[in-house]
């Protein structure tokens, strides 16, 4: 080795150590990413088992990591909120290997929080079953009956009632996730008026198509500050058969850094059975999302 060589080498050796924290960091950073593979999970109504423990027999023979539970229904408006109840869905799961991925209040689209009092009631609760559960993530729905779209008396009775549960879901750790019609930037409003790090958007992927938003466009503006979970959806048609580019949701999720749960919800075609369907969309989105 002669005397340019030695110092060219040496010259290489000592910038590689000047950046190697910041390669080291980035490379660590891409890999991190490629092993934070998603959790996938379904919404417990959409494989046939709304507020029921048959849910988890189901989401293990699916092979799913979780279901989003339902914290009660018309029929039975306590269910989850009894810690009897909590102990049978901590020893199915324990059983089935199949993880409570998240609390949903899908009753609400039938007794409305932005009108009925005692839906106040449900929503305090949920907070102490998510933290009974281990839960971080609360899906308050409003479709149906409460559904907020054009509706400013409504939204601003349900900035209040938000208002008042939020020190408690941010004591406890848990986000409050608004699941409706609205555009992002109507989303935002609420947030906004809310004022709490606990009140964020539960993305619907299918949904806000179907209203005919920009879907991918919302997400990067909401990002993963306003996005608290997702719902990967179709209607009538299996994961990634359907009117949704799947694979951009993916590049997109990339490009915010969300790693969450996602929950599927409907996907299943007309006539083809519920379970079939979703063994297939449980395989596409494992080859989707990882």
């Amino acid at each position: 080795m002669n005397r340019r060589t030695f110092l060219q080498q040496a010259m290489t050796v000592t910038g590689a150590s000047v950046v190697s924290p910041i390669l080291a960091e980035s490379i660590s950073t891409n890999k991190l990413q490629r092993k934070q593979n998603f959790l996938i999970g379904a919404c417990d109504w959409s494989i046939g088992g709304q507020a029921s423990l048959k849910a988890f027999d189901t989401a293990r023979q699916i092979g799913l990591d979780g279901i989003q539970v339902s914290l009660n229904s018309t029929k039975d408006e306590v269910h989850l909120r009894d810690p009897a109840m909590q102990g049978q869905y901590r020893e199915a799961a324990r059983q089935t290997g199949v993880q409570i991925g998240g609390l949903a209040l899908g009753i609400l689209n039938e007794v409305p929080y932005k009108s009925e009092a005692r839906t106040e009631v449900w929503v305090q609760d949920s907070v102490d079953v998510a933290k009974a559960l281990g839960i971080k993530t609360i899906l308050l729905a409003f479709f149906g009956k409460n559904d907020l779209k054009n509706d400013a008396k409504c939204t601003q009775a349900v900035i209040d009632r938000l208002k008042a549960v939020a020190p408690k879901a941010e004591k406890a750790g848990v986000v409050l996730g608004i699941e409706s019609w609205l555009s992002a930037p109507e989303h935002l409003a609420i947030i906004e008026a809310v004022g709490s790090p606990a009140v964020k958007v539960y993305y619907d992927v299918c949904n806000s198509t179907v209203m005919g938003y920009d879907i991918f466009r919302e997400m990067r503006d909401l990002g993963t500050k306003y996005i608290c979970e997702v719902h990967i959806k179709e209607n009538d048609y299996l994961i990634g058969q359907g009117v949704i580019d799947m694979k951009r949701v993916r590049a997109t999720l990339d490009a915010i850094g969300y790693r969450g749960w996602l929950q599927l919800e409907g996907a299943v075609p007309k006539g083809k059975p519920m379970l079939e369907s979703y063994l297939e969309n449980n395989r596409a989105a494992r080859q989707l999302f990882g």
